[in-house]
Parts: structure tokens; sequence; C-alpha cells
């Protein structure tokens, strides 16, 4: 196995075709295809499904990129290490939350101080997250509540209450708030598999014993927001990511210990990145005095 043979295998991964990554290395695409096939050949592995319009990756082919992306990773830390006297950092970081005003401000700090970072923000629930820091598809994820595993590194930004919230005319004004209890008598809207409010919905639902199940499951916060302010039932959130809606007005549970946690999390292994190092420092040093 040889370095060229790994790099041309990785950057046909990556972009999804030999002409693109033939044309990112400035090698010709005969060349790249014969790394490759050696590479196949001399380890007996099919990495590639081929096809005159694309390739696909094989189930080995995703294993082995996985581990590509942490073999160049290192790479360039081992280069930022022996230039670390540059005084810019240059690059890209990609962020993906399940709410970005949780981190607007450290957004906005970061910026000025490292201008030649191209910021990608993107959002998701929990589950996708997770799932997009252990593959290498972003540095920095925001999650509810704090990962699973020891393979993440967190940073605690706030805790508040979960809360339902309806439109005005589906729940009469003289009601306040809710029992957990009395929500099986509502239609209930709740968020995607994968969401930690749903998950945790329904971790107390069952720890109370009650029988709670949603009449429409919605993709994304501001899809359950839509739906909710149509009338077509009860919606929950946590209550920092409320935003202020006339159409709808909030719920609190009061018998139920609901909150949550909104954490940042990068991969362990990944701590000596130096952009990721330059946005939790900042992260840290935006944090309220205890």
């Amino acid at each position: 196995m040889r370095y060229s043979q790994l790099r041309a295998f990785h950057h046909v991964a990556l972009l999804g075709g030999f002409s693109r990554a033939a044309e990112a290395l400035r090698i010709s695409q005969p060349a790249i295809s014969e790394q490759v096939r050696k590479l196949e050949q001399d380890h007996d592995v099919l990495l590639f499904y081929r096809d005159r319009r694309n390739v696909r990756l094989t189930t080995a082919g995703e294993e082995l990129l996985r581990l590509t992306r942490g073999f160049f990773e290192t790479e360039r830390q081992i280069e930022d290490y022996l230039s670390e006297s540059r005084a810019a950092l240059e690059g890209e970081l990609r962020i993906i939350a399940d709410a970005a005003h949780h981190i607007t401000d450290i957004l906005t700090r970061f910026r000025r101080r490292h201008p030649g970072i191209t910021v990608t923000l993107s959002a998701g629930n929990t589950e996708e997250i997770l799932d997009a820091l252990r593959s290498y598809k972003a540095e920095i994820g925001v999650v509810g509540s704090p990962p699973p595993g020891g393979d993440m590194e967190t940073l605690e930004l706030s805790t508040t209450e979960i809360v339902a919230f309806a439109a005005h005319d589906l729940v009469p004004p003289s009601r306040q708030s809710f029992r957990f209890r009395e929500l099986a008598d509502w239609p209930l809207i709740w968020r995607e598999e994968g969401s930690k409010t749903r998950q945790k919905l329904a971790d107390e639902a069952a720890r109370q014993k009650i029988k709670l199940r949603p009449a429409i499951s919605a993709e994304g916060r501001e899809t359950v927001r839509e739906v909710v302010a149509s009338g077509a039932g009860i919606g929950f959130v946590s209550r920092a990511e409320y935003r202020h809606d006339d159409r709808m007005r909030l719920l609190p549970l009061t018998d139920a210990d609901l909150s949550m946690t909104e954490v940042m999390a990068h991969l362990t292994q990944r701590r000596d990145v130096r952009v990721i190092r330059a946005f939790m420092d900042i992260a840290r040093d935006s944090r309220p005095a205890a």
C-alpha cells in the first residue's frame, strides 16, 4: 500500500468521481484509476461500485474513507504544528447545531478574531450531529444533552426547561399550564426520530407510565412550529429555543422534570486541530463567570 494510492482513493471518495479527483490532484484520470485499481488488487477488496455516470462506495470503501479522513487530518495537524508560527488561521470550520442561536455570539467573536476561516453552519437533530462529528463531516456540534460515549469533549452552554406550546385557538385561555398526564388527551406534534426533545418526552412518559404518541411527527424545529401554529396540536421545545409568535403561547409542564442542556462537542481525537482548538477557546472565554 502506497501513500499515492490512499490519496487517490480518498479524493475519489470525497469528490464522487475519478475525473474530479484527477482535477483536484492535477494528475491524469487514468493515473488516478490505476492507483485505485492497484489498491483494490493488492488487498483483494472492492472499494467502489462503478457505472458509466458515477461511482459509489462499497461498505469496505465507506470504512476506508472513515480511516483516511483521520489519516489525512493527522497529516494536516502535523503541517499546522510545523507552521504554528503563522499569525493568521485559515481554512474551513463546519458546525452542525440543533439550534444556531446557542452559538451566534461565539461565532461573531470567532469571525472577528479569525477572518480567514470560512464557517459553514448547518442544522440537524442529535443523532445527525453525532454522526457528522464521528464521520469527520463536521468539526463542531451543538446538541441537546451530553452525547453518549467517551469519544467526545464537551462544553456546557446552557440548561433550560422543556415547555409545551400551542395555537391560541386550540387551548382555552383559562388554561395556563399542563400536567404531564393531561397531554395524553391532546393531539401532540413531535420532532422526528433522533430528536433529543422527543426522546426526553418518551422517557418521561415511560417513567410516569403514561401512553403518549404523536399525532404528527415533523422533520425539524421550524416545521413543528408551523404545524403547531396551524392548530393541529401541541408542540414541545426548550424555553431558550422558543421564539415569540403571536399565533401561539407557551404552556409550562408543572409535574415533569424535563430540561435540555445544550452542549458543544467535538471528537476528542481532533482536539489538536487548530481551527477546533481556536473555536473552543473562544467558546470557553465567552461563557459567563460562575
